[in-house]
């Protein structure tokens, strides 16, 4: 189960609803803005690898 932290709160509820999905779907714990930074890495990452896998 995912995990917010209160301080990150706020900026987690500015990302848009499937984004906030696609981040709580990996049972991930965001407790500073750097955890939060490290996941919003990973996913555009994970998407720029399948877009290459797909051209």
């Amino acid at each position: 189960m995912s995990y917010v932290a209160p301080a990150i709160k706020e900026k987690f509820d500015t990302l848009s609803p499937e984004l906030k999905n696609v981040i709580l779907e990996r049972n991930v714990e965001l407790y500073t803005i750097h955890d939060l930074i490290n996941v919003l890495d990973e996913i555009v990452k994970e998407a720029e690898a399948e877009e290459e896998e797909n051209n």
